[in-house]
């Protein structure tokens, strides 16, 4: 069985940084792709960020230029560096991983989320 765990949300003023970190666990061969998503009240789940084992990534357009996202494969852990936040960056961030068992199993994890608020 696999596990993420997300770290890093908070309360931060707007023009403020967070730095949100996810970790994976357990039965894991190879992670392949991994990503932030968010969803604010009210709204669909939407892409934040995405990175390939071969360290690509791709943002969505709202979050090009203020947000990176790295992952450390040692660690089976990527991070979301937030800067210049804004209050409608406010949702609940979760992170996913692409991961290939031991056995050859492919699967899609999902952390339990993290709450980030940003006031005006």
């Amino acid at each position: 069985q696999v596990q993420l765990v997300e770290s890093g949300g908070g309360l931060v003023q707007a023009g403020g940084s967070l730095r949100l970190s996810c970790a994976a666990s357990g039965n894991i061969f190879r992670i392949n792709d991994m990503g932030w998503y968010r969803q604010a009240p009210g709204k669909e789940r939407e892409l934040v960020a995405v990175i390939t084992s071969g360290l690509r990534s791709n943002y969505a357009d709202s979050v090009k230029g203020r947000f990176t996202i790295f992952r450390d494969n040692a660690k089976n852990t990527v991070y979301l560096q937030m800067n210049s936040l804004k209050p409608e960056d406010t949702a609940v961030y979760y992170c996913n991983a692409d991961i290939t068992s031991p056995t050859g199993f492919r699967r899609l994890t999902w952390g339990q989320g993290t709450q980030v608020t940003v006031s005006s």
